[in-house]
Parts: structure tokens; sequence; C-alpha cells
């Protein structure tokens, strides 16, 4: 059993939202159990949202769900997962830590969806757990939190730990608990109600296969790729690329100019920058920490590269 059931035996998992949250994420969470609740002929699970105040809070979209509780209105919740998504850092209130801090010490299962393990992190309840937040906040999150360990997968199920990646990958969620409270049948009953052709295990891949996503099917390019966005700190050269794929510097940069348009060098750089721009507006580091971190050791020489790129400089962005 993952879930704790009240006395009456009805799941109740409540959904703490914060600022900017993605309604998609929390409408993947919800709209499982009601499903499941339909085919079972009976209510297995009950939901409740929950805001820190009581009002309600406006998603990412600017809506706003009515029907919040605030928390010191609430009974505690046996399960809870906290939704966030952009700024997370900016929601982070000490009166909502010491509250998660308290279920955590009554043994209520905490969760996180999308970014919402940043305050899970602030409340220092991830420590030897493995993590699953989405891609794109991942670089920053890692950054913040060196010693945690982040996982590419699409959720992590740990003890009385849940985090997930956010997004659709919520109903993937969902269906897994389902299958582990009520059976694979009724899983398979409630994803085929969303026109899904399966249910994703948590290890399948939150994005897109990078040949998918840039449409290049060349292996050898593929690796060259792969080999640029896993070593952004320490820039390798196009020589050593052209080595690690076994062929000449002048068949890598024909490849990059059919292919991407761009020389090898150019590219690097654009990934490069890219990764600092979202440092810069997703964590708190320096723009040095920033610089030092996507292989930049020139501040002026980053600083020009930046600004030609995005027309911008790196703390007109911040």
């Amino acid at each position: 059993m993952i879930l704790k059931p009240d006395k009456d035996g009805v799941f109740t998992i409540s959904f703490l939202l914060l600022p900017e949250y993605a309604m998609v994420a929390l409408l993947s969470a919800i709209e499982p159990l009601r499903v499941a609740n339909r085919f079972a002929g009976r209510e297995i699970f009950r939901w409740q949202l929950l805001s820190e105040d009581g009002p309600p809070v406006a998603a990412s979209n600017l809506l706003a769900l009515q029907q919040t509780v605030a928390i010191c209105d609430a009974a505690v919740p046996l399960n809870v997962f906290v939704c966030s998504s952009f700024n997370p850092k900016n929601y982070i209130r000490d009166d909502t830590i010491a509250w998660l801090k308290k279920l955590n010490r009554r043994g209520s299962l905490i969760g996180a969806m999308d970014t919402g393990c940043y305050l899970l992190a602030a409340a220092g309840l991830l420590k030897k757990h493995k993590i699953a937040l989405h891609w794109e906040a991942a670089p920053s999150f890692q950054e913040d939190y060196p010693e945690l360990e982040l996982t590419n997968e699409l959720f992590e199920v740990d003890h009385n730990l849940i985090t997930c990646a956010g997004g659709t990958s919520a109903i993937d969620l969902m269906l897994y608990i389902i299958q582990e409270e009520l059976g694979h049948s009724l899983a398979i009953k409630v994803c085929e109600q969303f026109i899904k052709s399966g249910i994703r295990q948590k290890s399948d891949k939150q994005r897109i296969d990078l040949s998918a996503r840039l449409k290049i099917y060349h292996p050898r390019l593929l690796r060259v790729l792969e080999n640029m966005e896993a070593n952004l700190e320490s820039p390798l050269s196009t020589e050593e690329l052209a080595k690690y794929a076994h062929i000449s510097v002048r068949q890598l940069e024909r490849l990059f100019r059919s292919f991407l348009n761009d020389s090898p060098s150019g590219y690097y750089m654009k990934l490069r920058l890219e990764r600092s721009r979202q440092l810069l507006k997703e964590s708190s580091l320096s723009i040095s920490e920033i610089r030092i971190i996507c292989g930049f050791n020139s501040a002026p020489h980053f600083t020009r590269s930046y600004r030609k790129y995005f027309a911008r400089s790196p703390s007109e962005d911040r």
C-alpha cells in the first residue's frame, strides 16, 4: 500500500497549491482518481485543494480553482502533494516549511509535483531519497542542492515520499498508484479513458529523444551532440569532439553545416548560453558562478557573447 487510508478506508489526497503552479499537473493527478471511482462504483479516492492562507491560488495560466482550504484550517492530511512550477523559491515560507516538517514527524505521505520538491528540500525532507522533477528545472535545482540525488524518471516513489516531474507524468504516477492499490485491470481501464496507448513506467524518459527533437538521425553527429550537452562546464575542443566520434574535424564541420546550419563551436556556444540564461532566471547563483558553470573563464567574454545572442546582458536578464 502506497497511500494512507482514512478511518473509513477511503484515500484522501490533498494538493497544496503554490502561486504559478502548473494546472496541467494538478488535473492530470486528479482526473485518474475520479475515473477510478467511477469504474469501481464507489468512492475509493477523495481529494482536496489546500492553499497557504485559504483564498484560491492563481496557476501559471492565471486561472484559479475554487474550494481551497487554508492549511491551518484543514485536518492533518495523511497524503499531501506540494504543487509548484514557476519561480518556486519565491514562494517558500517558514510557516509552510514548519507545517511540512510536522506532517513528516506524524508519518504522513508527502509528495511534490513539478518543482514542489524545492519546498521539500527546504524542509530537509529529501536527504537519502531519489528525486524526480521537471527536466527544465533540474539544472538549477542541482546547483542549489548538489548533495541531493536527481533522476531522469517520470516519478520516484520512496517510502513516505513521492516526487513527480509534473505535466502529464502525473497521470502515470496516479495510474501506478491505482495499479498498486486496486490492481492492473482497473488501472488499464482508467488509462484507456485518457486515450493513452499504455501506462508509462517511471523509468520512461521525460524528454523526447535528441534525434527526434532535432530531427537528426546521423549516429556520429548524435554522439557529438550528446557529448556537448554533458560537458557544458568544461567545453571540449572541436578536435576532441571529432576524435570522440571517430571522424576528422573537417567531416564534423560538414555534418554541422549540413544538419544544423552552424559550426561545432557556434552550436556549442548556443548550448552554453541557453543553459546560462536558464540558471539566471531560475537559480539564485551569482552571475560569476553561472559563468563558470557554463564554461566561460572570462567575464567580459561571457557578457559579450550573451549580449550578442540574446540582445541583452546577463544582469538585465536577471
